[in-house]
This record gives structure tokens, C-alpha cells and sequence, in this order.
């Protein structure tokens, strides 16, 4: 949601509150698109003490002035302290979110499409994404924007691939997926090539699967002969 633009920026007195956001998911495919969306990307930088990835958490943008913010469905920022924050305010971190992704609903899809793009660019949010969980409401399941001269232009797909697009900010490729019935988003390590959505159980285990046949295979190359059948003594 954003709030009402006011008509001039206002010097910040000592007792301006900058309140938490409230939310309430429009539909349960909504919610849950942003709930896997924001699991799978805290996720995937959780040892990162540099990072934050925030579900709904409410950007204030102009210093002493409470009256105007915005509330991404889910943001990251990257270069700030990996700490709690009940709201996020740009003059103290010291920069605007760099990923943002917003899931559509039929009540904010046309808003979502024409302020919301132009508001963060405006603010300095250096990628914008919209994902449609219904599968109706837009064009494309998943849109991708970046920064480009203070507007927005569209994402591109990964060379070679017309189904994934590339997210620089992220250093992750990106999809849409209809998975019983909703639309999710899943990510995909570019090295690796292992895809993740915030379905973490599954995801763990391929982790934890694939590591443990790395080791198996360092310690086949170290130890060759640990490997090999005894000889045949046979007279």
C-alpha cells in the first residue's frame, strides 16, 4: 500500500513515530506467494550479516515525514545491518531496498502497474518485480524491472532461456511456477543450477544431499585405493 503524497517534506521534530505496517494477505494464494517468496530469499542469504530480506515492512522514504511510505510485499537490501527493524527508513540506512517484489490482487494490480513502478524508481529501488498468483491479472505471470537512467526497464531473460530472467541485484535467475493452483516464484543459483521457492524442506534435503556427494567424491579422489576391491587370491 502506498500512502497519500504530501505537498512538502517536513523537518524531523523529536517525538515523529514512524509506525509498523499492518497487513492482511487479500486471498490466500497472495499470501502465500509472498510468504514462499520472502522464506526462499531469507533463506538463501542467511549467513549474510549484510543483508535483509522484509516481508511487508514499511519504507519510510522522506526524514520527519511519517505521512508518506511505501510497503513491498517483499524487499532486499543489501549492504546494511542484518538486525530487527519494525519499519525501514532510507535516511538512516543510508540507501533505498534493492530487490522489491510485489504479488498482485485484483484490488492493486492497475495501481501496482502505474504509481508504484514510477514511486520506486523515484526512491532509488533499483529492481521492481510483480508476480501474479491468480494468473489473470497480468500480461505475464512475472515481470522484471531495473533502473535505467531514473525509470524502468524491462528485466531480461537468461541468454539462451526464454523461461527464467535474470536478476543482477540478486545474482539469481528467476521464474514464475503454477503449483496447485497458485502461482509461486522459484529462483534458481546460476553455478549450481539448484532451483529453490520456500518449499525449505525439499530444499534442504537436495542441500544436504548434494553436499554429501561432493564429500563422497573428494574422498574417493583422496583415498582411490579405499575404493577398490580386495585382489583375487585364488590359486
Amino acid at each position: 500500500m502506498t500512502s497519500p503524497a504530501a505537498s512538502s517534506k517536513a523537518l524531523e521534530p523529536a517525538d515523529v513515530e514512524y509506525p509498523e505496517g499492518r497487513w492482511t494477505a487479500p486471498s490466500l494464494w497472495h499470501g502465500d506467494a509472498v510468504r514462499r517468496a520472502s522464506t526462499a530469499l531469507d533463506h538463501r542469504f542467511r549467513e549474510r550479516s549484510d543483508v535483509i530480506v522484509g516481508m511487508k515492512l514499511r519504507v519510510y522514504y522522506e526524514r520527519g515525514n511519517n505521512k508518506v511510505w511505501l510497503q513491498p510485499d517483499v524487499q532486499v537490501v543489501f549492504g546494511v545491518e542484518r538486525r530487527n527493524r519494525g519499519s525501514y527508513r532510507v535516511w538512516e540506512e543510508g540507501k533505498a531496498p534493492d530487490f522489491v517484489l510485489e504479488v498482485a490482487s485484483p484490488s492493486t494490480a492497475e495501481h501496482d502497474a502505474e504509481y508504484k513502478a514510477r514511486e520506486f524508481a523515484q526512491i532509488g529501488v533499483r529492481e521492481y518485480w510483480r508476480l501474479d498468483p491468480l494468473g489473470t491479472l497480468m500480461s505475464n505471470p512475472l515481470e522484471g524491472y531495473v533502473t535505467s537512467g531514473g525509470t524502468y526497464g524491462r528485466v531480461q531473460p537468461v541468454e539462451g532461456e526464454d523461461l527464467y530472467l535474470q536478476s543482477d541485484v540478486l545474482a539469481l535467475e528467476l521464474r514464475s511456477q503454477r503449483q496447485v493452483g497458485a502461482t509461486v516464484l522459484v529462483f534458481r543459483d546460476p553455478i549450481t543450477r539448484e532451483e529453490f521457492d520456500g518449499a525449505l524442506a525439499e530444499s534442504e534435503r537436495r542441500r544436504r544431499a548434494a553436499e554429501e556427494k561432493v564429500r563422497a567424491l573428494e574422498n574417493q579422489l583422496r583415498n582411490p585405493t579405499a575404493q577398490r576391491p580386495p585382489p583375487n587370491h585364488e590359486p
